[in-house]
């Protein structure tokens, strides 16, 4: 049976609202880990079986001389751990994920976004939290590559619906860490409070498995080595922490939280807006994005900003054109390619925005330690 005659019998209207559920679910714990991210490299968990982290845990080695406030290892650290592993699943996803069935995937993907909550949850050191940090990224990459293929046998306006539960995800993630955190509750808690989401995505899963199932058997289509290598092409957001305000009510760690709040903010308007706004040319997005990274490194150079207002402010634009660009890429992918090519298609260019986020990690790393030494 080819794609096209599976499209006609499973696209059907029953899956968007679960594809927005599942979308959610499964961007959830890779955006808490980037809003704990300076929670896990500034205090050191505490020993013994205590059941929650102290309010008080003893700081890692601070650069005190430096205006940035600089831990001794950059939030990069923590981007890194968090994307590598799906930047790793989706290069060799293309290539081999397609013989296994979708419903074993994202069973994986639960069982490793409930590890990473419950690991760096009850970590007393940074390296089991960064292992922690991993299985996060090993569920989010897993999880996206599998549902965006799914979306080749469903009508088109699936992927607006998946793009905004994505967004959704970064939004509730990041604002259920920074209110928990505000709110009083310990790190350790907040994370394991957080538990409920990877159990829905399994449990979603056994909801709507019938389809899957369907699609399991035969799903992958009859592209040749060569073909997959011939539409398998590369196309064309570090962390935050030394944007850093002393005078304000904000803490250093409650800064970095509310920036990551805001950025997901404006990821989730942007991959929501498809039906009101489309974009062809994306291109400029990212040329957009440039000169938002060029603006925001000379402000933390030369510190020009007044306000940290202003930076909520440069932030939330980001992350407009962040969810812009994802929302309107795979939609014109969906526009552009054929049947045959769309489920390959949907899952070698979702490497794009994950080798993106690869590399500025890999770049923030030597460039915060370069900052740091000079101040």
């Amino acid at each position: 049976m080819g794609s096209g005659d599976r499209e006609k019998k499973t696209g059907n209207e029953t899956w968007p609202a679960p594809s927005r559920l599942l979308g959610l679910c499964n961007n959830f714990s890779y955006v808490v880990m980037l809003s704990a991210a300076h929670d896990i490299l500034s205090h050191e968990r505490t020993s013994g079986n205590q059941s929650h982290v102290d309010p008080g845990p003893t700081p890692m080695p601070h650069n005190s001389s430096s205006r940035f406030d600089c831990n001794s290892v950059s939030t990069a650290a923590v981007l890194l751990a968090d994307i590598l592993p799906t930047l790793v699943i989706k290069l060799l996803a293309p290539l081999g994920l397609h013989l296994l069935p979708y419903s074993p995937r994202v069973l994986v993907s639960g069982i490793c976004a409930a590890g990473s909550f419950i690991l760096v949850a009850f970590s007393h050191s940074v390296g089991t939290s960064l292992c922690g940090v991993v299985l996060a990224s090993i569920s989010s990459g897993l999880g996206e590559v599998t549902f965006l293929s799914l979306t080749a046998f469903y009508p088109r306006a699936v992927i607006s619906w998946w793009s905004s539960g994505t967004g959704g995800a970064g939004l509730l993630g990041a604002l259920s860490y920074l209110g928990l955190t505000q709110a009083g509750l310990s790190p350790q808690h907040t994370l394991l409070s957080m538990l409920g989401i990877p159990a829905v995505l399994l449990a979603s899963q056994e909801g709507g498995g019938s389809k899957e199932r369907k699609l399991d058997h035969g799903s992958g289509s009859s592209l040749s080595f060569q073909e997959r290598w011939t539409v398998f092409k590369v196309r064309m957001k570090a962390g935050f922490e030394l944007l850093f305000f002393r005078n304000t009510s904000l803490s250093h760690a409650q800064q970095y939280r509310w920036y990551q709040m805001l950025y997901q903010a404006g990821v989730f308007a942007s991959r929501s807006s498809l039906r009101c706004c489309r974009i062809r040319f994306t291109w400029a997005l990212a040329l957009l994005q440039c000169l938002n990274l060029v603006f925001l490194l000379a402000d933390v150079w030369f510190g020009f900003l007044p306000s940290i207002y202003l930076v909520f402010l440069i932030i939330l634009y980001e992350g407009l054109l962040g969810g812009a660009a994802y929302v309107n890429t795979f939609h014109n992918i969906a526009l552009e390619t054929s049947d045959e090519h769309r489920e390959f298609a949907m899952a070698a260019t979702c490497i794009s925005d994950t080798l993106g986020i690869s590399l500025s990690g890999l770049l923030a790393l030597p460039l915060h330690d370069f900052l740091c030494q000079l101040s």
